[in-house]
């Protein structure tokens, strides 16, 4: 049987939530206190197994659960590693496609090329996982493990009281594929409203335009317009562009170099790159280097 779903989303209390998420709470706490997993690394194995859950690999958090311990470090195992091919520019694939345990536990296809061919689609996902489901089900579990680090690390300094009160900080944050992760102030039971942390929701409503957006480079001498660049993308995937902006000075007449495409789907930068860092595109004759775009920080 599936997770069941929230069907409305009047408000509901902490606990409320709490008891929802009960499983993966109980299998959080189980990364950290019995395999004793880095904080940060049970975070975002919990994330990427939620967000597989929510792409169609149904009950996959509770299937977990009622595993041995060496089991399921060996299924976290092998979710660190799709967690570390996501930054990889060329990795090696082993045969069989490397995720054995995975696979046979949720009976479906799943291999680590998946991830290299959704590179951006899953790192999109599991940002948001992170920042609208993780944040809130596991607040008071980080606040606990975070602050008994703190206690065990200034036993018997002075600076005890004065770094207790201090913001908490998780370490590994900001992440350079899943960007920041902000611990909520501890909130006791009280009512929460309109939080997007619905289940049924689609796994990418929340996705920023850097996300999906894709920066494009033009050979100098041979003019591509933005004309051009639009019948390329639009006959290919469909209509999949939300904005399109040309570099340069344009107006003047100045050939641009390079261009910011922000497309409606973070799936088409996928698409579009297949599983490569750059892809190289042509229209009449001329070239086109796409890349995924990296705001500067």
């Amino acid at each position: 049987m599936d997770r069941p779903l929230f069907v409305t989303q009047t408000p509901i209390t902490t606990d409320e939530l709490n008891l929802f998420y009960q499983i993966d709470r109980e299998l959080f706490c189980f990364l950290i206190f019995k395999l004793h997993l880095e904080v940060t690394q049970s975070l975002l194995v919990m994330a990427l197994w939620l967000w597989l859950e929510k792409i169609g690999y149904h009950n996959l958090v509770s299937k977990v659960t009622v595993l041995q311990g060496t089991v399921i470090n060996a299924l976290v195992n092998e979710a660190l590693t799709c967690l570390q091919i996501l930054g990889k520019d060329e990795p090696a694939i082993p045969i069989g496609g490397g995720l054995p345990l995975t696979k046979r536990l949720m009976q479906k296809d799943i291999s680590l090329q998946m991830f290299i061919l959704k590179r951006y689609t899953t790192i999109t996902g599991i940002k948001i996982v992170l920042n609208n489901t993780c944040t809130r089900i596991f607040n008071d579990i980080l606040q606990i493990v975070l602050k008994s680090k703190i206690m065990t690390a200034t036993r018997g300094t002075t600076s005890r009281i004065h770094t207790l009160n201090a913001p908490l900080v998780l370490s590994g944050f900001p992440h350079p594929l899943f960007g920041t992760f902000d611990l909520l102030p501890r909130i006791e039971n009280i009512s929460l409203s309109n939080e997007k942390i619905w289940v049924q929701n689609i796994p990418y409503d929340d996705a920023t335009n850097d996300d999906r957006s894709v920066f494009l480079t033009f050979s100098r001498g041979f003019h591509v317009s933005k004309v051009e660049v639009m019948y390329l993308f639009t006959t290919n995937y469909g209509d999949c562009v939300q904005n399109l902006t040309m570099g340069g000075n344009v107006v003047q007449g100045d050939q641009p170099l390079f261009a910011i495409m922000i497309l409606k789907m973070v799936e088409i930068v996928d698409q579009i790159l297949n599983g490569r860092r750059v892809a190289k595109l042509q229209i009449n004759g001329k070239h086109i280097w796409a890349r995924k775009y990296e705001p500067r920080v």
